[in-house]
């Protein structure tokens, strides 16, 4: 979904003609400050029903369609300018509790992207990973999920994780089940479990944690979302509803968390 980046951030494959979407992908890198690029930006992906409602169309799942022709451009914004791991808040535990046909379409329409994308985002090289609790989901969408981990497992790129039936606290409730489990096979001491125990048995213990966390449609909560990995995000909220975020506001978010101090509880002398 874009051209892929070396580590430096420019366009690896120079024999494709400059489009003007890869000169604008280009302006906006040139305000960012490579060194400073957040390895990991996750993303509460908020108010595509209102952006329906805004638009008077006759059903919120147009305004999940539109907000999924908002993330294909992000992922790709995302690639180009180098951020290393992408985060999408896709469907929460919470969210089953919406009408039926609601959840439904709303699955219909994740199996549909997932298929219809993989092909194009393995040719990029962008890994695509899926966090949450998979046993609720259709099997055909599950065949879907463990088709695209497994085709692009290998791949060098931007790693998309989709948190897909996924709670910050059903994460940790599943580690510390699996803690549980190895206390009593007597595999762990329990007197002796530490923070790096519990992170080692969260869905993707091998992801750095979030360096910034955007929130979009101006909701200033975190509805579950990484709860355990978010302990030190950076967070930037914007009012703008997710169907008109866009690679601008993307660039946007970055330039304010390169400006700020991250002191991780600590006191950083001016």
């Amino acid at each position: 979904m874009g051209s892929q980046n070396t580590q430096n951030g420019s366009i690896a494959d120079h024999s494709k003609p400059v489009t003007a979407e890869s000169r604008e992908t280009q302006r906006l890198r040139e305000r960012l400050d490579p060194a400073r690029m957040p390895e990991h930006v996750a993303v509460i992906m908020d108010g595509n029903g209102r952006w329906a409602r805004k638009h008077h169309l006759p059903s919120r799942l147009l305004g999940h369609r539109e907000g999924y022709k908002t993330t294909k451009k992000i992922v790709r914004a995302a690639s180009d300018l180098g951020v290393k791991y992408l985060t999408l808040y896709v469907f929460s535990n919470e969210n089953w509790r919406r009408p039926k046909h609601e959840t439904d379409g709303l699955m219909t329409l994740i199996e549909h992207a997932t298929r219809t994308e993989l092909l194009e985002l393995h040719e990029n090289g962008i890994r695509m990973r899926f966090l949450g609790r998979r046993a609720e989901l259709t099997p055909s969408l599950r065949k879907e999920i463990e088709r695209a981990e497994s085709l692009t497992e290998n791949n060098p790129g931007l790693v998309l994780n989709l948190a897909l039936n996924y709670g910050g606290r059903a994460e940790i409730v599943d580690a510390v089940r699996k803690l549980a489990e190895a206390a009593v096979r007597g595999e762990i001491d329990p007197s002796k479990i530490t923070e790096e125990d519990v992170s080692a048995h969260l869905y993707a213990p091998e992801m750095p944690d979030p360096d910034l966390l955007i929130r979009t449609a101006g909701e200033l909560r975190v509805s579950n979302f990484l709860l355990w990995e978010i302990a030190y995000s950076e967070m930037w909220v914007t009012p703008t509803l997710w169907p008109d975020f866009s690679a601008e506001h993307l660039v946007q978010a970055i330039e304010d968390y390169q400006m700020r101090v991250r002191k991780f509880g600590a006191v950083v002398n001016p």
